[in-house]
């Protein structure tokens, strides 16, 4: 049996087809707003030391994405000789396996992620996506408030295969990497554990990994939310002008954000959430309630 195809508006899973593997490859396999650009962030850093050969959104590229022409993120990726970071939204099971490449799962508390989720979407030029994509321009869409949003998001059954970034989406995503975390070449990351001590996370990435633990101080230095913000030029993965302001990309989400809303709603989320997680992974994922900014 293939491996399933993910699909949307704006990514494709398939594009992965075209891509030579290479021992040492690192994939970041996340949710959107599940700490993606932070977590290649932290391992560019790793790699390469305080200077990046080139903006983050180049040189870690989002291959299913499809506002990019194909050939040119391939080509991208094969010039480079030293170990490579890719990006994907594209949960484990839809990926090519292999055990010489290592997959970085980064996980967020579901109602914090659509938090920023909902102000991410609110900051991305549909039109020029659209344009880029290839597909029809949407139509305008009416104002909708963060509470409405969320509620929907809460009950959204759809396929999680079209529509990744639903609560279903997210828990497909993230039970099928659950399911492997036993795995040697997987590495799962609560974002929660990064805004708490992320030190304590980069070394055991740069261990999991065998990445040079000599540059764990640049990268914890270079990943903190003022860093990361002061040096958005580079690091905001926007290399086609799709986000409306990219100086609002690092929100500064705080933990917990999400669970400050109205309780009923958070309650709704959470009778959800237990039908869709099984109990030790929502247990993983609800663990801890630390306080802190992060770039999200």
């Amino acid at each position: 049996m293939g491996r399933p195809r993910y699909r949307s508006r704006d990514e494709d899973s398939s594009r992965w087809g075209g891509l030579s593997r290479r021992d040492g490859d690192i994939v970041v396999s996340t949710r959107t707003k599940h700490g993606t650009t932070w977590a290649q962030a932290i391992l560019l850093h790793l790699i390469h030391g305080p200077d990046l050969p080139a903006p983050l959104p180049v040189v870690s590229p989002w291959i299913d994405h499809l506002v990019e022409p194909l050939l040119e993120v391939l080509g991208r990726l094969e010039a480079q000789e030293h170990r490579r970071v890719i990006k994907t939204h594209t949960p484990l099971d839809g990926l090519p396996w292999r055990e010489g490449l290592g997959y970085v799962v980064v996980a967020r508390h579901p109602l914090d992620a659509a938090t920023s989720l909902f102000h991410h979407i609110r900051n991305l030029d549909r039109r020029r996506m659209a344009e880029l994509a290839g597909q029809p321009v949407p139509a305008g869409r009416p104002v909708v408030e963060l509470g409405t949003w969320l509620s929907r998001w809460v009950v959204d059954d759809a396929d999680p295969r079209q529509h990744l970034d639903s609560l279903n989406g997210v828990a497909h995503h993230l039970i099928d990497a659950w399911q492997r975390r036993e795995e040697p070449n997987v590495v799962l990351v609560r974002y929660a554990d990064l805004v708490v001590d992320r030190r304590r996370e980069v070394e055991r990435l740069a261990v999991a990994l065998d990445l040079p633990l000599e540059h764990v101080d640049c990268a914890v230095e270079a990943t903190s939310l003022e860093a990361m913000r002061d040096n958005a030029h580079r690091m905001v993965p926007d290399p086609v002008g799709i986000i409306l302001d990219p100086s609002q990309f690092f929100r500064g989400g705080r933990v917990g954000d999400g669970r400050r809303l109205d309780p009923r709603l958070v309650q709704r989320y959470e009778e959800r959430a237990a039908e869709l997680f099984p109990p030790d992974l929502l247990e993983w994922l609800h663990g801890g309630e630390p306080v802190g900014d992060a770039p999200a």
